[in-house]
């Protein structure tokens, strides 16, 4: 007997791999190939392929993966920031919606973390009363030294809106350079 699941309208056209991964288990790329090759998921009664975008309210039907076991990743420390710390981030805030929030990113503090970065503002953020009942989608980059505006989506729908803005250039980056001497 399969069990069956229902896509969300947060995963509304996304590929399939992803939507696997994220809510039924977290497997190698692999393996979610060779689970759709062995016609052991089926959305809505017909065989798929990974590249395939689940559609809200398509059903998903999985048979029998348990002997399958899920890539445990590492647990990542994530930086923790204090109350005072993100309090101070509420005079950066430029527009705030239930969407999404802008706000002005001061230089010398990454986006995300990274190898030699702890701490970021998505972790800052994440913990604040701006994201209270969603997490933070990041929408673009700006480098760690750069100042500027920065675009953070509340939900996925509005990610995938953003980003798709991005690339075909209906938002545009303007960079200005600030130097001293010649």
């Amino acid at each position: 007997m399969p069990q069956t699941y229902i896509v969300e309208e947060d995963y509304h056209n996304t590929r399939f791999d992803k939507w696997f991964k994220a809510k039924i288990i977290n497997l190698p790329q692999s393996l979610v190939e060779k689970i759709i090759r062995l016609h052991k998921v089926k959305i809505n009664k017909k065989k798929i392929k990974s590249s395939y975008r689940v559609q809200l309210g398509d059903v998903v039907e999985v048979y029998n993966i348990s002997n399958f076991k899920s890539k445990d990743k590492e647990k990542i420390i994530k930086y923790k920031a204090s109350r005072k710390e993100i309090n101070t981030y509420d005079d950066y805030v430029i527009e705030n919606n239930e969407n999404f929030i802008v706000l002005n990113k001061p230089s010398g503090i990454s986006v995300q973390s990274g190898t030699k970065s702890f701490k970021n503002i998505i972790d800052i953020l994440k913990n604040s009363k701006y994201f209270e009942n969603s997490k933070p989608f990041i929408v673009h980059r700006l480098d760690k030294e750069t100042s500027g505006v920065l675009i953070i989506a509340k939900n996925r729908k509005y990610a995938q809106l953003f980003t798709s803005l991005f690339r075909i250039r209906k938002i545009h980056k303007t960079y200005l350079a600030i130097v001293y001497g010649k």
